[in-house]
This record gives C-alpha cells, sequence and structure tokens, in this order.
C-alpha cells in the first residue's frame, strides 16, 4: 500500500535549511493498522503530510497504491487524495454551519464518487458505523469531542478510500473515549482498509500492529510484532 523510499524532506528557515525527514524507507503492506511515534519534532506529522501528497518530498519517492505521489500535479493530486485517502485530525475540522451528517455529505459533494442521490444514505450508514447516527442532524458544537471525532471519521470514510491517515486523533479526548476511538480504527483494518495514525501516548501504540518510531527526522525503530 504504501512504499517510501529514500525520502527526505527539508524545510528552509530563517537560520538555514532544516532536516524534517532524513532518507525514510518504509514499507506497509495493506490491512495494517501502524503507529507512528515520537517526540514533538521528530517528523512523524510530516511523513504523514508527505503520504497524503499535502507536501513533496525534497528527495527520494513516495509511492501509495502504485501511484508515485510527488509525481503528480495539483489537480491530479486533489484528485488522487479524495478517491484514496482518508484524514483524521486531533481537532475534528468539522464545519460548525453544517450538520453531522451535511459534514460526511461534503466529502462526497467534493469527490463525485458518490451519487446525489446515495449521499445522505451513505453518511447515515457510516455514522452508524462510527456510533453516532442519532446525532446526523446535530451541528458539531453540541456534539461531545468523541462523538465529533467520530463524525471525522465517518467523514474520512465517505468515498470508501483504502487508506486512513490519522494525526494524534485521541491526543484532545479523555482516555476511555480514545480507546473507543481507537477500536474503530482497529475494526477498519479488520474490513480491509489500512491505517496510519500518529500518536504520543504510547499506552495506546501497543496495541497496534505495528510501531513505527522517529528520532529527529530518521527511522529509529519499526517493531512488526503482533500486540494483544
Amino acid at each position: 500500500m504504501i512504499s517510501l523510499a529514500q525520502v527526505t524532506k527539508n524545510y528552509e528557515t530563517p537560520a538555514g535549511e532544516f532536516p524534517a525527514l532524513c532518507g525514510i524507507d518504509l514499507e506497509i503492506t495493506a490491512g495494517e493498522l501502524v503507529a507512528i511515534v515520537g517526540k514533538s519534532g521528530s517528523g512523524k506529522s510530516t511523513l504523514l503530510n508527505l503520504i497524503a501528497g499535502i507536501d513533496r518530498p525534497s528527495f527520494g519517492k513516495v509511492m501509495v497504491a502504485g501511484t508515485s505521489v510527488g509525481e503528480l500535479g495539483e489537480n491530479r493530486l486533489a484528485a488522487w487524495r479524495g478517491k484514496n485517502i482518508g484524514l483524521v485530525f486531533q481537532f475534528f475540522q468539522l464545519m460548525p454551519t453544517l450538520t453531522a451528517a451535511e459534514n460526511v455529505m461534503l466529502a462526497m459533494d467534493f469527490v463525485g464518487k458518490v451519487s446525489p442521490s446515495e449521499r445522505r444514505q451513505r453518511a447515515l450508514a457510516l455514522m452508524e458505523q462510527t456510533g453516532v447516527a442519532r446525532h446526523a442532524n446535530k451541528l458539531p458544537s453540541t456534539l461531545s469531542g468523541g462523538e465529533q471525532q467520530r463524525v471525522a471519521i465517518a467523514r474520512a470514510l465517505a468515498n470508501d478510500p483504502p487508506l486512513l491517515l490519522a494525526d494524534e486523533p485521541t491526543g484532545n479526548l479523555d482516555s476511555q473515549t480514545g480507546a473507543a476511538v481507537f477500536a474503530i480504527f482497529a475494526s477498519l483494518t479488520r474490513n480491509g482498509k489500512t491505517v496510519l495514525i500518529v500518536t504520543h501516548e504510547r499506552d495506546l501504540a501497543v496495541k497496534f500492529s505495528r510501531t513505527v518510531e522517529l528520532v529527529d527526522g530518521a527511522l529509529a525503530q519499526s517493531s512488526g510484532e503482533e500486540h494483544q
């Protein structure tokens, strides 16, 4: 599903060039549930952004589902991302003036993969899957953090992407709610999705099928043991 070959990302700063990632080689197969861990500034979010095509590598190649992401033009990249990547963020990023169901449907509107007549039904089915269907007609501000994150996961699944990328999706939730949200991600991999989650919560990371650790932009560890 994902193949990174000598991926390097440098940023220009007032103090000079800053290497955010240094020569990353990484292979992730379909159906894996992978935690990306490391201290703040280690390059975790940069790695996720390169895989999503939100940013481009300075050197090296990022392949996702057989596509060289860094070589796509902006228009093709946006269309590719809409069909292949589901994104989940720490602070939910829901549109405040839209209902929960409308937030999920909005992702379908952008991509056009689901016909207009089927969008609401699909949104409700996804919200049922993530446990928030009863909140379909409520605004995000009336929902708890855990409920908003469940809506955000439903939105990420709107166009049935093979890959979900989540950046600290439980970082704004209490431990019990975070564990429930994690369980949704785990169930998705059992249904064939590939899920990468950036997390600083090591207690949660041990539940993943694999943990990738970054230290100062370099790959320090990739544990492939199954955890119970």
